[in-house]
C-alpha cells in the first residue's frame, strides 16, 4: 500500500534523508522512531508530496507521489507536526470545509463528519473557536481530520503528543480499529507506546535506515529493551561516522 523507493532530502547541502527505502502493506502499523532531526518528519513530509525529493519516490497503492501526486494524496490522511490548523475556525466547521475539499456531500458528509467527531472524542467542543482549545483537543481536531475521508493510508506524526493518558488510550484504541483496513506510518517520541500501538518498527538515523524489526525482537536485543535498543543503535551510528 506504501512504498518508498530511495527518497533524499537535502537542505543547504546537509542531508536529511539519505535513500530511505521501504513498504507497507494492508494491516500494518509501522513505528517509525528516530531522534530529533533524524530525517522521520522530512520523510513523512515527502510522502504526503508537501515537499519535493531531491530523488526517490513514494507509491501510495501505485501513485506515484511525483508523477500523480494528486491520485495519491487522495488516498493518504496526514496528520503533522504539530497540527496545524486554522484558528479562527470551529473544529465542525473545519471538518465541513475539509469535507468539502474532498468532494464529500450529502449523507456521505453528514456521516463522515458524525464519524470522526465520535472516533476522536471532540464532541464537547465543536462549536469552540479552534483558538481556546487545550493542546491536546487541537491534536484531536487535527486527528479527526486526517480520517475523514477513510483514506486507506494513514500518515500520523506524533498522533499523541499533549494527551493525557486517558486521551492516549482512546487513540490508541482508535488505530487498533482502523489497522485491518490501513496502512499505518506512525512517527513518535514516546518509545513505551511503541509495543502497544505498532506490529513493525523502523528507526532512522542521519536520514538512513538503521533497523526495520518488531518492537519485540528490537526489545530482546538488548537487556534494558526498547529503549536502550534505541539509544545502542544512535550510540553506534555515532561511532560509525566519528
Amino acid at each position: 500500500m506504501l512504498d518508498l523507493e530511495s527518497l533524499a532530502k537535502s537542505f543547504r547541502g546537509t542531508a536529511a534523508v539519505s535513500g530511505i527505502s521501504f513498504s507497507l502493506g494492508q494491516g500494518e502499523v509501522l513505528g517509525f522512531l528516530g531522534q530529533n532531526g533524524a530525517g522521520k518528519s522530512t520523510t513523512m513530509r515527502m510522502i504526503a508530496g508537501v515537499l519535493e525529493p531531491d530523488a526517490g519516490d513514494a507509491r501510495i497503492l501505485g501513485h506515484s507521489i511525483i508523477s500523480a501526486r494528486r491520485d495519491a494524496q487522495k488516498l493518504i490522511g496526514y496528520l503533522p507536526e504539530g497540527a496545524p490548523l486554522y484558528a479562527d475556525m470551529t473544529p465542525i466547521g473545519f471538518l465541513r470545509f475539509l469535507a468539502d475539499t474532498h468532494g464529500l456531500s450529502g449523507p456521505d458528509r453528514r456521516s463522515a463528519i458524525d464519524r470522526v467527531i465520535a472516533d476522536a472524542r471532540i464532541a464537547s467542543v465543536t462549536h469552540q473557536p479552534i483558538s481556546t482549545l487545550s493542546k491536546g483537543y487541537k491534536r484531536r481536531v487535527g486527528l479527526a481530520g486526517a480520517i475523514l475521508h477513510d483514506p486507506p493510508v494513514l500518515l500520523l506524526d506524533e498522533p499523541t503528543d499533549g494527551l493525557d493518558p486517558v486521551q492516549k488510550r482512546a487513540v490508541r484504541a482508535l488505530i487498533a480499529r482502523m489497522a485491518p483496513e490501513k496502512a499505518i506510518l506512525i512517527s513518535t517520541h514516546t518509545l513505551e507506546e511503541v509495543p502497544a500501538m505498532c506490529s513493525r518498527v523502523i528507526v532512522v538515523d542521519r536520514g538512513m535506515v538503521v533497523a526495520d524489526s518488531t518492537p519485540d525482537d528490537l526489545a530482546a536485543s538488548q537487556p534494558g529493551g526498547l529503549e536502550q535498543a534505541f539509544i545502542q543503535l544512535a550510540s553506534d551510528m555515532s561511532d560509525n561516522s566519528a
